[in-house]
């Protein structure tokens, strides 16, 4: 595909005031958040939950993509049975899919972690365009702990996004890179910081290897925090400071957008880190900075919801205000007083 094609649609998915929400949770990870509501993960389930997601009036000013899962690519709203692509196209919001196989273990490491999915990717990703995806992600998982992660760790991960970023923009469809450093552990912001620049240093090495066109995808990273068990936690400000400082470093300007991964932190952390980096970046950031929320977008919804179809308008009225409240902070714009 012409890079103009994969350079619209990457600037469609960033662009400011608006996010992507992170609706490809697998059917074992849906289990494990209908578990914590006493509701039974069954396909019928888990097309109700994203109905009630996606069809929530007025979604579409806050959200400009969803990434979802191989099973509700091809499922379909409950009231109308639009094909769930065709309607979020409607809305003006962009269609992806997860196509990694997820993190299992690298042989001759200490526990690390591969991504798994390259093979039979490129046919995957012709039946994915066909069904009406136009972005795609692909994550990998990298820890830190006493001896990781590894050079090999890092390098073999970077290897696999550069791979499947390319093989996307060959069938039409920019890719989200996902190198996510995992947060789980005592380590300090600082040693999260040294880790974030090796990693992001090292994929785009590779995507710059592989021919990959910076302007046709969109970077999906971790903020620099603070280990969860670590005993000084990092403020807000030197959270943003950090985070911008390595971006700086490593992301090259051609890149359209980062869309940030919340990686466990709490729903008002996450907005509020957002928020301080763009309040830092102003009108001279090279890249737009804005969210690729899971947890932190649906986790009040979810919860308001429980199962129970009389609780839908609640449970869309908590989504909408937590991509609202997103929303702002992409623009630099957001307040804890809001919350």
């Amino acid at each position: 595909m012409e890079l103009n094609s994969l350079n619209e649609i990457a600037n469609k998915m960033v662009e400011k005031g608006r996010g992507i929400l992170a609706a490809d949770e697998s059917s074992p990870t849906c289990k494990k958040r209908f578990d914590l509501i006493n509701v039974e993960s069954n396909e019928l389930n888990r097309n109700i939950y994203r109905d009630m997601l996606f069809t929530s009036e007025g979604m579409e000013e806050f959200i400009s993509g969803v990434i979802l899962f191989d099973e509700t690519l091809r499922q379909s709203t409950l009231k109308d049975n639009i094909p769930f692509p065709d309607y979020l196209y409607s809305l003006g919001v962009v269609p992806g899919i997860k196509v990694d196989k997820g993190a299992h273990p690298l042989a001759g490491s200490n526990d690390e972690k591969v991504t798994d999915g390259l093979d039979g990717l490129n046919t995957r990703l012709k039946e994915y365009y066909e069904l009406g995806a136009r972005f795609a992600k692909w994550r990998s998982v990298i820890t830190i702990g006493n001896s990781a992660p590894s050079s090999t760790c890092i390098g073999v991960n970077a290897h696999g996004l550069a791979r499947y970023a390319a093989l996307c923009q060959e069938n039409g469809i920019v890719p989200i890179v996902e190198p996510e450093i995992i947060m789980d552990g005592d380590h300090s912001i600082e040693e999260s910081f040294v880790v974030t620049e090796e990693v992001l240093y090292t994929t785009f090495y590779e995507l710059y290897s592989q021919n990959v066109l910076l302007e046709g995808m969109i970077l999906k990273p971790n903020m620099v925090l603070s280990g969860y068990d670590c005993p000084k936690q990092a403020s807000v400000e030197e959270v943003a400071e950090m985070t911008v400082t390595v971006l700086k470093r490593c992301v090259p300007s051609a890149v359209p957008g980062i869309a940030f991964l919340s990686g466990g932190q709490s729903d008002e952390d996450a907005t509020a880190h957002l928020n301080a980096m763009n309040q830092i970046l102003g009108d001279n950031s090279p890249w737009n900075l804005t969210y690729s929320y899971g947890r932190a977008l649906q986790a009040p919804s979810l919860k308001a919801w429980s199962g129970e179809t009389n609780n839908i308008p609640e449970a869309q009225k908590a989504f909408l205000k937590r991509a609202k409240l997103n929303s702002l902070a992409s623009k630099g714009e957001y307040n804890s007083s809001m919350e």
